[in-house]
């Protein structure tokens, strides 16, 4: 019975330590995220750019629809980098802040691609 109680107190102060890391304060609170929407336009003809992949902090990524539209939810508030592809145009990288719990408007304009 000793060796029993033994064993689950070693057991408990395991549990008890090992979880002591896992934590998340370093993951923004719940009203730290927020909403990024958007539209992606071609510069010359203002038309929307159907297909458009928008990516947020390298992992977050929506595709625009048929108006060039896109939402992306749960964006992490703070220092955002967002990269913008298109077939046929120049790629667009930038940053820019989110604000916790505000939705965020990302209105994109891409240039065509130039012949070689």
């Amino acid at each position: 019975m000793k060796a029993c109680v033994a064993r689950l107190a070693a057991l408990t102060a395991f549990i008890l330590f090992a979880t002591q890391g896992c934590n998340n304060d370093a993951l923004p609170p719940p009203a730290g995220f927020a909403t990024v929407n958007g539209v992606v336009v071609d510069a010359a003809t203002s038309a929307p750019i159907a297909g458009a992949v928008v990516t947020i902090d390298t992992v977050l990524t929506a595709t625009t629809d048929a108006a060039g539209k896109f939402t992306i939810d749960k964006v992490p508030s703070g220092l955002a980098d967002y990269a913008v592809q298109a077939t046929g145009y120049q790629p667009l990288a930038a940053s820019t802040n989110i604000e916790p719990g505000k939705p965020f408007a990302l209105n994109l304009t891409l240039a065509q691609q130039t012949p070689h």
